[in-house]
């Protein structure tokens, strides 16, 4: 299953990266110099982006589900995403920062802000109800003021970047904004792996945990805090992109047979071959102007979140 995962990637990589073909032959017949352009400053950054931040959402996804306990607490739904967004608006439109570090920090910092704010209103281990009000309430919440915040913005033409905000989008991000937002996303990812072992000794309970050595309420804060700074530093860059981060680790957990600290690894490969694919079909869709990639993803997952929803709802009635 492993070495599947690595073609898939392999290959989800390659498909982004190069297709559609046309382009690249007809500046290659050109110049080609022209079509090492395009595919150097213009694609390469893109598919960067797609993988690492997919990656991102799909390691992040199941690291929250573990530490809430809930398959529901992914990024977006969980707010986090939202509030990294409005974090990012706030520091690019109103602070008047520009340096790509500065707004990933921005935008870690509004992540970890709506995830402390969940944890202190549907608490730890919240029942899939709490959870998922607390959750959608604050993600409305943030993505209000965050088009608030891009209406009222001294530009002018700030708010006709909202989509982008709230929807995602990979078009016209340069190498040096790719860097500074997988560097810190990637450390944090890292760190994130490194606590595998430990999410799934929390999975068999608080106290069990506890006995082998795990702290479970320190362990849920690193976890917030890497799940922020990952997912923060990423939507500073490409914007908010939903569903990712439910679809992969629900795959995740199932080629692990339900371990959620294990699927962590699984689901970032699955994340970063589903966001590549949704950008490489927006990509192919032609209209007279650009789709936000965060609409695939959406379709895509909007099913998956109510079946699980469903699914949830009987398992309590029975």
């Amino acid at each position: 299953m492993r070495a599947a995962l690595v073609l898939g990637l392999i290959l989800a990589a390659a498909a982004h990266l190069l297709l559609p073909l046309t382009p690249l032959r007809e500046a290659q017949a050109i110049d080609p110099d022209l079509a090492d352009l395009i595919l150097v400053q213009l694609r390469l950054p893109r598919t960067l982006l797609a993988l690492g931040y997919g990656a991102v959402l799909g390691a992040s996804g199941a690291a929250l589900q573990a530490a809430f306990a809930n398959p529901l607490a992914s990024p977006d739904i969980s707010g986090a995403s939202s509030g990294a967004a409005l974090g990012a608006v706030i520091g690019g439109y109103w602070l008047g920062l520009t340096q790509p570090l500065a707004l990933a920090a921005c935008g870690a910092a509004g992540a970890i802000g709506t995830l402390l704010l969940l944890m202190g209103l549907a608490g730890r281990r919240a029942d899939t109800a709490t959870l998922l009000l607390a959750g959608l309430a604050i993600s409305l919440a943030a993505g209000a003021l965050t088009s608030l915040a891009l209406a009222l913005a001294p530009s002018p033409f700030a708010f006709y970047d909202a989509f982008d905000w709230l929807m995602g989008s990979f078009t016209d991000r340069s190498l040096v904004q790719a860097a500074a937002a997988l560097i810190p996303a990637g450390i944090a990812t890292v760190l994130l792996l490194r606590r595998a072992k430990a999410l799934d000794l929390l999975a068999l309970g608080e106290d069990v945990a506890a006995s082998i050595g795990v702290r479970p309420g320190r362990l849920s804060v690193e976890v917030i805090a890497l799940s922020a700074i990952a997912v923060g530093a990423c939507v500073s860059v490409a914007g908010a992109i939903g569903f990712i981060g439910l679809v992969a680790p629900f795959l995740g957990r199932s080629l692990t047979r339900g371990h959620p600290g294990r699927a962590m690894l699984p689901a970032a490969a699955i994340g970063a071959i589903l966001l590549a694919l949704a950008d490489l079909a927006v990509r192919s869709i032609h209209l007279d102007r650009p789709i936000p990639v965060g609409v695939i993803t959406a379709l895509i997952g909007t099913p998956l979140f109510l079946w699980l929803v469903l699914t949830m709802r009987r398992r309590l009635a029975s």
